[in-house]
């Protein structure tokens, strides 16, 4: 019996032993490295990945002074530190994965094939160490795939400069092998271009020398010449242009209509209906995106003067008497009370007041950037489903990071250099030109135009936080009392009649008691901002406690 068992095992183990070539070992439900990395189109799969760390719409200039929705803790100076936080935890995860894929090719036999899609990987690297940088300063540099084992779990962070060369450094590195938006086939539209490289490194690069010119911490003017030089080589490129195709209207359009296909895009967050659609924006709901006064007042009007110096402004004493006369912008941002505007569930629009439909807070303000007009996106007793991409870099921001880079340089621009930048957005607009002659006779000051001009293009795109520390002024411009409309001593006590019913009952029962001096609404007071440690975020606790060699940011 023994030897028939025994006889048994070793047949068996000789078929094992003749047939092990056969068997398939790999597993049916995953994918595994032994099997993957192997082409091009592996490498270029991989990277798909990356592109969902791109931001979306949302309502990020509620943390600041010029939109509001609800007390925002960043906003009011009232957050704390927290536990976890996923602006630093998800970062780094793509981090990690863009330098999985930049190892990857580094030991592939096909590496000099897939130079763009490491190209790729490189940027999101950079971007997403932007997104830490800009919030958090230093951070720790990661560039290779941590284990357990891996010493650079306990890395110390770097230095906000540190961080900054690093990110650059990733994206000059990017442009050599990155596609131009000019040469992308029609499959590739939306992927990440040479021109995506170039602004982002712009970008760093003025964030980083504004912040080092009035936070007195480092060289500015080095970083002022590489965002001169980057938006220079994308303005003389003739690559990218304004988006015009809608006339005089061109810049409400640019937010709704015009996609990665669009001359002006660099950068976008692109979403497809029933397939990566999206319900944002909100903007006509109880709780909606609502400008304040403080961003009302900082439109011109029409003959490029501000509202305290020009004879056109009129002041608040009719329901639509400060939007006449002013930037279009401004009224292509916000609509003017009483205007039809297409909303969920209402067929044929509805008129746009203040108080109507009912919202709860309020500024008395309405946004109308981003706001559709697709039918299909606006569908009767059903949730809305848009689909335009969210514009994350536009050629616009190019064009004013050219203008303030040159003037933060020597505190001066040239009227040549104003027409190369500046006053191209300001054609579009239908706004005058902005010269050094006008600055003058109106007693006016180029800095301020020149940062007008950027917060009032740029307005509810999520720029103003960042702005406003870089500056160094946000420990003066953040604590001011957020106000909305005046709804006092004007005609706002006066019926708004819809169907027979007054919908401005809400402005004269629920707001007329909470105004300013002037009449205007006061939507937040209380207000503060600790210069001594506001101007970063807290590193989240748990992050410290995982590694104590991570130090926390000053004053948290």
């Amino acid at each position: 019996m023994k030897k028939i068992y025994f006889s048994i095992i070793f047949f068996v183990s000789l078929i094992a032993i003749n047939s092990c070539e056969d068997l398939d070992l790999e597993p049916q439900d995953t994918i595994t490295d032994a099997i993957f990395w192997k082409t091009p189109n592996d490498f270029k799969k991989a990277t798909n990945i990356l592109y969902y760390s791109l931001e979306g719409f949302s309502y990020s200039d509620t943390e600041t002074d010029i939109a509001f929705n609800q007390n925002n803790s960043i906003s009011n100076g009232t957050y704390q530190t927290s536990e976890t936080s996923s602006s630093w935890s998800d970062p780094y995860v793509y981090i990690r994965r863009c330098n999985n894929i930049i190892e990857k090719a580094q030991n592939s036999e096909i590496s000099a094939q897939v130079k763009e899609s490491v190209a790729e990987a490189k940027f999101f690297r950079a971007y997403n160490y932007w997104k830490l940088y800009r919030l958090y300063g230093g951070v720790p540099i990661i560039k290779t795939v941590l284990d357990l084992q891996s010493n650079e779990l306990y890395a110390t962070k770097a230095t906000k400069t540190e961080v900054a060369d690093f990110i650059i450094s990733d994206l000059e590195e990017a442009a050599i092998d990155l596609s131009s938006k000019s040469t992308l086939l029609p499959a590739d539209v939306g992927r990440i271009t040479l021109q995506a490289a170039l602004a982002l490194k712009a970008r760093v690069a003025l964030f980083e020398g504004t912040w080092n010119k009035y936070h007195n911490t480092g060289d500015a003017n080095k970083y002022f010449d590489i965002a001169i030089q980057a938006s220079n080589t994308l303005i003389n490129s003739g690559v990218l242009s304004l988006y015009t195709a809608k006339g005089t209207n061109s810049y409400r359009y640019l937010f709704i209509e015009a996609g990665d296909d669009c001359s002006e895009t660099i950068l976008d967050r692109r979403y497809q209906r029933n397939i990566d659609g999206h319900v944002y924006p909100a903007l006509l709901q109880r709780i909606g995106y609502l400008p304040t006064k403080k961003l009302a007042d900082m439109y011109l009007c029409s003959d490029g003067l501000p509202i305290n110096k020009s004879a056109q402004f009129q002041g608040y004493t009719s329901k639509i008497s400060e939007y006449q006369q002013r930037d279009p912008r401004m009224t292509m941002t916000m609509i003017v009370p009483g205007n039809t505007a297409k909303i969920v569930g209402y067929a044929n629009g509805v008129e746009c007041w203040p108080f109507y439909p009912q919202r709860i807070p309020n500024t008395g303000y309405t946004t109308y950037k981003f706001y559709s007009e697709d039918d299909y996106a606006n569908p009767l007793g059903e949730s809305p489903n848009f689909d335009y991409d969210y514009h994350i870099i536009r050629y616009a921001e190019v064009l004013l990071i050219y203008a303030e880079a040159n003037f933060e340089k020597s505190s001066s621009i040239s009227d040549a250099d104003l027409n190369k930048s500046i006053n191209v957005i300001r054609s579009r607009a239908g706004m005058p030109n902005l010269t050094n002659a006008f600055v003058t006779t109106n007693a006016l000051d180029m800095k301020t135009e020149i940062r007008r001009e950027r917060t009032i293009e740029l307005a509810l795109e999520g720029f103003r936080y960042d702005d406003l520390r870089r500056w160094k002024t946000a420990e003066t411009e953040l604590p001011q009392d957020l106000k909305g409309i005046k709804i006092k001593n004007n005609d706002w006590n006066l019926p708004i009649l819809i169907n027979g019913t007054n919908k401005n009952i809400y402005a004269n029962s629920e707001w007329q008691n909470n105004t300013d001096a002037s009449g205007f609404i006061l939507v937040e007071t209380g207000r503060s901002f600790d210069a001594n440690k506001h101007y970063w975020r807290p590193i989240p606790t748990k992050e410290i406690s995982l590694n104590q060699n991570l130090l926390q940011n000053t004053g948290w």
